[in-house]
């Protein structure tokens, strides 16, 4: 009677830590479902992805016991965790605000915004932009990428429009004596969103040739990083692409339309890689609970489906 006693607690401390084992994998897994999510740019998760794989080096260097590459792996993580909340300051923010805001099911949803990717869309924007950089008219564009802006990143939100994107309309708002000409005007997917919306200007130091929109659109897609921003110089009529706080400028109409058709034709993949891995999730939770079924000598759902 006593060796049984043991044995059933020996399996039922096995057990229990194969439980735990399983629920901690889960645990990292929907982690790193969420960091994904609120990423979802392509090369940004090249890094994460290497970010993990050291993670993972380090992991089982620490269970061969093999000290010393052990050490030099755990510093190697702590540095490039250092590294990445500096590189990524716009995604740790938004995610931490989600957090803070109690919205956990924004964290596992993936983006599903309807992005610009028809030529006509494009053809529209790059139209209105050759056009205003001809009459020298200053212009600012807010181009979402991926997920939508939340307003609160801007000092202003502006005026709401919902309207058809076209080249028109994009060059009646910016004429000089209209009331929306000092703002930008924010583009959603084939949507003008809003005008008139008044930026946050960029803290660096910036060449004296910039104006405030210049910096306004640094400044932007310094805070936001899932938008692009489309400056005409009213001064001189130049173009330039502002995203992630850099500026390209000065940019011809070809060129333009060569990088916004660049960018929204990779942004068609984005949404793809995280539902990815909510699939792997899934799978691995099936298995467990099969293992888990067959540990306590429970029926499985086949053998339930067969009576």
């Amino acid at each position: 009677m006593g060796d049984l006693w043991k044995q059933w607690l020996t399996n039922l401390g096995w057990t229990q830590s194969l439980l735990l084992g399983t629920l901690d994998i889960l645990l990292v897994l929907a982690l790193t479902y969420m960091i994904l999510v609120i990423i979802s740019e392509r090369r940004t998760l090249w890094m994460v992805r290497g970010f993990i794989i050291l993670m993972l080096a380090s992991a089982v260097s620490s269970r061969l016991q093999l000290q010393l590459l052990n050490f030099v792996l755990e510093k190697l993580v702590i540095g490039c965790a250092v590294a990445m909340a500096v590189a990524l300051q716009s995604e740790f923010r938004r995610f931490l605000e989600q957090l803070g805001r109690g919205e956990f099911k924004q964290l596992f949803r993936s983006s599903n915004l309807t992005i610009p990717k028809s030529d006509s869309v494009i053809d529209e924007i790059v139209d209105a932009v050759k056009e205003l950089s001809k009459n020298r008219i200053g212009a600012l564009l807010i181009l979402e990428t991926t997920s939508p802006i939340d307003e609160r990143d801007f000092s202003v939100p502006g005026v709401k429009l919902n309207a058809e994107v076209s080249k028109e309309l994009i060059q009646t708002i910016f004429q000089p004596k209209t009331l929306l000409h000092d703002g930008a005007t924010l583009i959603r997917g084939s949507r003008i969103v809003a005008s008139g919306i008044i930026l946050p200007l960029s803290g660096r130091t910036a060449s004296r040739q910039l104006g405030t929109r210049h910096r306004a659109a640094m400044g932007i897609t310094e805070r936001v990083e899932n938008c692009i921003c489309v400056v005409v110089s009213e001064e001189t009529g130049s173009i330039s692409l502002a995203e992630r706080g850099n500026l390209n400028r000065p940019l011809t109409i070809t060129k333009l339309k060569e990088s916004l058709e660049t960018q929204f034709s990779t942004n068609v993949d984005r949404e793809a890689v995280a539902p990815g891995l909510l699939s792997l999730v899934r799978q691995i939770r099936g298995k467990a609970l099969f293992l888990v079924s067959r540990l306590l000598r429970l029926p499985s759902t086949a053998s339930r489906d067969k009576k």
